[in-house]
Order: C-alpha cells, then structure tokens, then sequence
C-alpha cells in the first residue's frame, strides 16, 4: 500500500491521530487513562493518571497496603460493581470466588493436560472455549448471565494458566507433573504462587508483588487492544467463552501483553554486550544501536519506553518500581534493579535525541514487570498469562458494559483504493 494515500484519506492508522491520541470510539465508566491536561485550548504532557472507576489507582492501592491486606479481589469488585465493598461485600466476594476454583477432573485430564500446547496463550483461549460445553446456560447474554460466567472465569484462570503450564512441562520439557488444587483461605496471588511452586511455599513479600501487579494490570480503559477487542466481539452478542477468547489472542501479541518479554531479552543482550553496566556512556552506545537497528532484534525499538498515551510518566511503573526494589534486596538482586533504574533514566534522553517526539518518553510497566516475575521465579511462558489472570476482570466489565448499554455492532469503515479492472476469461490469460 502506497503510504501516502494514507493521509490522503485521512486515515488514523492504529486508530489513532499524528500524536498517538486514539480515535475515540466509545464511553465508559469503568477505567480512565490519563497522560494530559488541559492548556488554554490545547493539551499538555502531563503526570500519568490510571482511574478505576473513578478512583486514582495510588488511592486504591494506598488504602488497601495501609490496612496491610492485598487488593486484587477488592479491585475485582470495584471493577464489576462500580463501587468499593463493604467488608461484608467483600468477605462474600471472596467466598465466591474461592468456591468456583474448581474444574472437574475430567475437564482438567481432558481438555488441559492431555493437549499440551508449546504456548501457554493458545492453552488457555482453547481451555476457556473448552468451558462453554460445560456451561448449562452458555449463550444467555443477559447482564445477570454474563456476570455468572465472568466470576467463575476470573476464579479459574490462575488454574487455567497453571496447569496448562504443567502440561508444558511434562510433553516439551520432559519434568513430571506437580499439579496443586487450589487453596480456598489462598488470595488469587497466593494460589498462584502455590498451584505453581513445587513445594507450594512462598514470602509475605513474594505475595504482596505479585498482588500488586495484578491489581495494576487489571484494567487500562476500553481503548487497550484487548478491551476494545472485547467490545468489538462482545457487540456482536457472541457468547462470553468466545469474547473472552478473542481478548486473550489479543493479548498474546508482542506489541500487547508480550512486551515484558521483549524486555527481559532486551537486558539479556544488553548485559552481554556492555563490558561495564555502570558506565552511562557505554549504556547509551548501545541504546543508540538499538535506535539505529543495529542491536537486539533490530527493530529499532527500546523496549518498555513510550506508551500512547503516558509521556511524563506511567503511575503503574512508579508503583511497581517501589515494590520491585524491595523484591530485590530480598532476593540479593539489588544490582540489578539498580542496572534498570539507569536504563530508565537514560533512555528517554537517548530516544528524544534520536528522534522526533510529539511528547515524553518514559517507562511503561512493562519495563519492570517482566523483572518482577522473574525474581519471583515464575517462568518466561506464564509472564503474559499472568498479564492475562489480571486483566481478565476488565475484559469482563467492559463486555457486561458493551452489552447493556445495547450499543451497535462495531463496524468502522475502510476505503477501498484498488483499481477497477475487467474479468479475463481463463484461456486468455498471461502465463
């Protein structure tokens, strides 16, 4: 395609404008991401802001560490029902989800580790299809419905990801099977860490991060690809399992959900070609190789730095950054935070030089995130499932939210720009 006809007709390519500012689509209540504000009439770069419902995510996560309790299941709630629990609210919210932490065992031979997939993504999107023959009640679409099935997912992911990683192991690895039952007193992030730990045995702290980084990951308003996939999919009126599944294809994607992964090798050969690490200049000599195509994967980009709409900062990275020092210096790995905390000071001065940039530059919590999972000792293959088990609660507020509103399916335009031309008979035809 002649890249010029794009701005010809006027296409935002991404579905987003010259600046990166989306296309906008759709209203929400449920999440808001902020990386401006307002100037006289224009817009500028501003701190970020991540808004659950209505709340600043560094309110929420405040109240919850303050009263020394983790907050994924409290965010859950917030996010489904529009308001924050009472503790009655969230006892019972928690109950519930701990009694649908069950699969039958027939489910769990059958259809998980008896078809062991090389990639864990594709393990789960054929795993939760696999979930609509279990439902007695799968093609209802009514609010009431959709909610029954969202909770009994959200329950079962960490599940989901989990065994069909010991699946992995046992068919491409050749490690026995070590498969745990979750624990119904256990958090979402305390059964993770068990179902997957062989001895099931994890820190406060190792909790606690974890926690936190699904609660930072759960929700990042409809425009993500992925929640904006599940609008998409969801206005078609298409069962949830469905829905669901086409979120997690979504996610799965290097520019989406794998870019932790990106990172992590980023570091990887960037330890192996830097003789002093705690040299800024030779740090910035490969970080411009990079720019220039010439190091890592040579796509030229930095990974972990920019996002669309965050330049000054992303609140997700400054939180996680805090519990991502004290996850180092528990597990003796403070040299290395510290290495990462230069690549974030450094690279956005790298790339604002380098290139053109209609607003900053910062980390994104991808940067960190993938640094995290891997000082909790979680493996490469499940970094972008957990991306999953996290955001899987805003998949399914913004489906209950697509669908009733009764909003139209989605369908945006595409101009056509092929020449018209004649049929050839057969016989008539160039070799």
């Amino acid at each position: 395609m002649d890249p010029t006809l794009y701005p010809e007709y006027d296409v935002k390519r991404g579905l987003r404008d010259v600046t990166g500012k989306g296309v906008l689509a759709g209203l929400t209540r449920i999440g808001d991401v902020v990386g401006s504000t307002p100037v006289g009439s224009n817009l500028a770069p501003a701190a970020g802001q991540l808004i659950y419902r209505g709340i600043d995510i560094n309110k929420l996560v405040d109240g919850f560490v303050a009263e020394d309790r983790l907050g994924y299941e409290e965010t859950c709630y917030l996010l489904l029902f529009g308001d924050l629990p009472t503790a009655a609210e969230l006892l019972e919210f928690e109950y519930h989800l701990a009694t649908n932490r069950t699969l039958p065992r027939s489910f769990v031979h059958g259809a998980i580790l008896s078809l062991p997939s090389r990639d864990i993504m594709n393990a789960m999107s054929r795993s939760v299809l696999g979930l609509y023959t279990l439902d007695k009640n799968p093609d209802d679409t009514s609010v009431r419905n959709i909610l029954r099935q969202s909770l009994h997912l959200i329950s079962k992911f960490p599940m989901l990801a989990v065994y069909a990683y010991q699946a992995h192991l046992d068919e491409f690895q050749g490690r026995g099977l070590v498969i745990h039952r979750p624990l119904p007193e256990l958090s979402a992030a305390e059964n993770f860490l068990h179902m997957l730990r062989p001895n099931s045995k994890f820190t406060p702290l190792e909790a606690r991060v974890l926690d936190m980084t699904m609660v930072l990951q759960a929700e990042h308003g409809g425009g993500n690809n992925s929640s904006f996939t599940s609008h998409v999919v969801s206005s078609t009126h298409t069962d949830t399992y469905a829905t669901i599944a086409a979120a997690l294809g979504s996610l799965k994607g290097p520019r989406h959900g794998g870019a932790n992964l990106k990172v992590i090798g980023m570091f990887q050969d960037m330890r192996a070609q830097v003789r002093d690490l705690k040299d800024d200049d030779q740090v910035v000599s490969y970080l411009e190789r990079v720019l220039a195509k010439e190091a890592f994967d040579r796509s030229g980009l930095i990974y972990g730095m920019g996002h669309p709409v965050y330049s000054v900062s992303d609140p997700r990275t400054l939180i996680l950054r805090r519990y991502a020092e004290q996850l180092a210096e528990e597990k003796g790995r403070s040299e290395e935070y510290e290495f990462y905390e230069r690549v974030e000071r450094i690279a956005p001065e790298v790339i604002g030089k380098k290139r053109s940039v209609y607003k900053g530059v910062s980390a994104n919590v991808d940067f960190y995130s993938g640094l995290v999972y891997d000082m909790l000792g979680i493996p490469r293959e499940l970094f972008t499932p957990l991306f999953a088990i996290s955001r899987v609660v805003g998949w399914s507020a913004h489906r209950i939210e697509e669908l009733a509103n009764g909003g139209k399916i989605v369908r945006p335009a595409y101009k056509n720009v092929a020449p018209r031309r004649q049929y050839v008979p057969l016989d008539a035809r160039d070799i």
